[in-house]
């Protein structure tokens, strides 16, 4: 059985809800997450909202034959868009604002594309969906200005974002982090700021 990744619309991540829901409650079920599966319905219906956000951009991991369009299975997806100004306050956005402080935070995340979600149901790891997905949601991120936040515990995720080339903003005392991509201006330092490329971090954080 062929696995591929394609880039989706709103309006196709819709039409696959109920296998993106599925994916949903495997890629969480587990460790560091432990998500009760019947979170996922909710998670479903926040995206729909989510997905008449500006910029919004998602990726489809399917199984199935790749010969017959519309025939596949989802294992799993990644969700993006444009973070607003100003920067919200509301979900995880507070947390990651303490993280940075409000200098960081605008020079940084403000008019980036922020990866909100990346699942992969755990049977399909290991093919290089997880690559391709993050690469399909990012790849025309506006002057390759793209982050995420993280949870320092998924250890697996963490060594799939240093691998491509992601680096964590330093924050000390958290157990949560800010990734920014390989294509980010605050790598080359023109932010003035250094970033860390050793420190732990983890996978998108549902906000």
């Amino acid at each position: 059985m062929a696995m591929w990744v394609q880039p989706a619309s709103a309006a196709d991540v819709l039409t696959y809800e109920d296998g993106v829901r599925r994916a949903y409650a495997e890629a969480f079920a587990g460790p560091p997450w432990h998500e009760d599966p019947a979170l996922a319905a909710g998670y479903t219906e926040r995206l729909r909202e989510d997905a008449r956000r500006p910029g919004f951009r998602a990726a489809l991991a399917l199984s199935g034959d790749a010969d017959e369009p519309g025939s596949g299975t989802v294992v799993g997806f990644a969700t993006a868009w444009t973070t607003p100004a100003p920067f919200p306050a509301t979900r995880a956005y507070a947390a990651v604002a303490s993280l940075l402080g409000p200098e960081r935070t605008d020079a940084w995340l403000v008019g980036a594309l922020e990866v909100d979600e990346l699942a992969l149901s755990p049977h399909a790891r290991g093919a290089g969906l997880a690559d391709a997905l993050l690469e399909s949601v990012t790849a025309s991120a506006p002057g390759g200005r793209c982050w995420l936040l993280t949870s320092r515990d998924a250890e697996p995720a963490v060594r799939l974002y240093r691998r491509l080339g992601w680096r964590q903003a330093p924050a000390a005392g958290s157990d949560l982090a800010v990734f920014l991509g390989p294509g980010h201006p605050g790598l080359t330092g023109r932010t003035g700021y250094a970033l860390d490329s050793g420190t732990p971090g983890g996978e998108a954080v549902r906000r």
